[in-house]
């Protein structure tokens, strides 16, 4: 039966270019895109950009949209409320990631009825990763790994796709660049299928600077790992916190209790009080991880739901590509 030309793969396609004075740069990126995507539409959040993005950007056909509030969360979080798709694209505005990727992700997407699929960044040059990044992405990956029991090769990636059951039950909480942080826990947390697939990523187009800054950027990612941690994880870090506190009591304590047993004496009630009360306190850490566990598997469920509310979008058995009905793009 021949394809029905109102069909298109996997349905409306929307791209989302979080840009910041990519004057330089957003130009090739739209037109890469809608070479690799050419029923999506493009839309270019300007992040309160001082130079002319929105204009370059709408030159090249995309739609332009402004985000006042800055940081790349913040965008994030009103394009994905805002924007209405069947599946989502999301990538960086500054061309180091090879945007013509964008229908091979997309298509692994439909084909094997994923929700999220990462662009894993291949370093085409030596000078494609500024001083120190690739080494602190690493760190980060393998905290991450550790923490919550996933793999991550590239958790910080800015090249996306993801379903509209995927965004839509995303709560985009961060409000910069550790929104990237909150995609993948989100992901792993939810156990939504996903996949990595390697993507080219180069060097700034000249003319182009990075909004990113090793130190304090990576600092707050640190910061919003732990975070996540203490939230996704409460059981774990009570019950590691009160471990903590019980082996100092323990490094205390003990030695007054020995001498006790020994003379029958306890010379040193200042050090037996404070190691009773580092106890006392361990067991209420403990106490708090254990309900804040069942707290957030109430919120686990709660995101199920919000998740399972929204299709599935996925290539029909036997065809090419997902046949899924889209209204006309005005």
């Amino acid at each position: 039966m021949p394809e029905d030309p109102q069909f298109r793969p996997g349905g409306r396609v929307a791209v989302i270019v979080p840009c910041l004075d990519e004057a330089a740069a957003v130009g090739k990126v739209v037109d890469d895109l809608r070479a690799a995507l050419p029923t999506a539409v493009v839309y270019v959040y300007d992040n309160g950009s001082t130079d002319r993005t929105a204009d370059v950007a709408r030159a090249h056909g995309a739609v332009v949209r402004r985000e006042p509030r800055p940081g790349k969360g913040n965008v994030i979080r009103r394009a994905f409320a805002d924007v209405e798709a069947d599946t989502y694209v999301l990538i960086d505005g500054d061309d180091t990631y090879d945007a013509s990727a964008a229908g091979d992700l997309l298509q692994l997407l439909l084909d094997e009825g994923l929700d999220h699929v990462v662009g894993v960044r291949e370093a085409g040059t030596l000078t494609a990763y500024r001083r120190g990044h690739a080494a602190g992405n690493r760190a980060l990956n393998t905290v991450v790994s550790r923490v919550f029991g996933t793999p991550v090769t590239d958790m910080l990636s800015g090249f996306r796709v993801m379903s509209r059951r995927f965004v839509k039950s995303f709560p985009a909480i961060s409000r910069g660049f550790e929104v990237e942080t909150e995609l993948t826990v989100h992901a792993v947390n939810l156990r939504v299928p996903q996949r990595e697939v390697p993507v080219g990523f180069r060097d700034r187009a000249e003319g182009s600077e990075s909004k990113l800054r090793t130190y304090r950027d990576g600092w707050r990612i640190l910061s919003w790992i732990a975070r996540l941690a203490r939230y996704e994880r409460p059981l774990l870090v009570h019950a590691l916190t009160g471990a903590l506190l019980v082996a100092v009591a323990l490094a205390l304590g003990l030695p007054v209790v020995l001498e006790f047993l020994e003379t029958g004496l306890v010379p040193r009630f200042p050090t037996a009080i404070l190691a009773t009360g580092l106890v006392l306190v361990a067991v209420l850490v403990t106490a708090v991880g254990v309900i804040l566990d069942a707290v957030h598997r109430a919120s686990d469920e709660a995101s199920r739901l919000a998740y399972l509310q929204h299709p599935a979008v996925h290539a029909v058995p036997g065809a090419a590509v997902a046949a899924v009905r889209a209204p006309a793009v005005r």
